[in-house]
């Protein structure tokens, strides 16, 4: 098998399965936490709040980029399919003016939030590693598709917008206006996750330093924020017309 074919392939094969990265996360994180030195958190509470700071910032600015890329977003374009590549129509405008895949970027930082919440430095470089190599296959997959679904507009648009690392030079205004109701949707899950992977990394570090488990009072409010937040929407995009859009995915 050539090797082009040989990277389409595996990566149409990672494409299937990239809902299963936070689970493997959490895995790794479990030793990664272990076997990391919590001396300097333990010595002085300032170095966990800047630290709790920066991730939370990290992966806020994750769920930001997704929310621009998916809200204004149409029915006919990519959306969250788990089988294969689809795509009827092409996002050139708003944030696919800038970069090619705004969706991946904005799930690195959503997860690097929590990777950086861990401490530990080495374990930030590997994940940000292990994404890239991830991703690239996954994204020469998608181009290779779009390439044969669109011709030469597609060839057009690639070749002047970077494909990670954002360009404002040629941005053009979004032909479709923004959708909360697509943000709420969607994303509820994803949101769900990341804070749960917070309090995953702070319950495991705390059993770690303190030799035992201790679960605070704000542990159990915001996990029933979240749960609650996340249970509410998903009712109300399975048994309700309240959050459905015709023009939308």
């Amino acid at each position: 098998m050539a090797l082009i074919h040989s990277f389409e392939k595996s990566g149409n094969t990672l494409f299937k399965y990239r809902g299963q990265i936070p689970v493997i996360l959490f895995i790794l994180a479990i030793p990664v936490i272990f076997f990391t030195d919590y001396k300097c958190l333990t010595e002085n509470d300032n170095y966990y709040w800047v630290l709790l700071a920066i991730s939370v910032v990290l992966s806020i600015l994750g769920q930001v980029i997704r929310a621009i890329a998916i809200g204004t977003a149409s029915k006919h374009t990519s959306g969250r399919n788990t089988k294969q590549q689809v795509a009827e129509a092409l996002n050139t405008t708003g944030i696919y003016s800038t970069m090619r895949h705004p969706l991946y970027v904005g799930n690195y930082f959503m997860w690097i939030g929590i990777v950086v919440f861990t401490a530990n430095i080495w374990f930030v470089l590997l994940v940000s590693l292990a994404f890239w190599l991830y991703y690239e296959r996954i994204m020469f997959a998608e181009e290779r598709f779009l390439e044969r679904k669109f011709g030469q507009d597609y060839l057009d648009w690639s070749l002047k917008v970077p494909a990670f690392w954002p360009s404002f030079k040629n941005y053009e205004k979004n032909k479709i206006s923004f959708s909360m109701k697509t943000i709420l949707r969607r994303e509820y899950s994803g949101i769900s996750a990341t804070i749960i992977g917070f309090l995953f990394v702070d319950i495991l570090r705390n059993y770690i330093i303190d030799e035992t488990f201790v679960f605070y009072n704000y542990y159990i409010i915001v996990l029933a924020i979240a749960l609650f937040i996340s249970l509410f929407l998903r009712t109300l995009k399975h048994h309700t017309k309240i959050l459905f859009e015709e023009d939308r995915s």
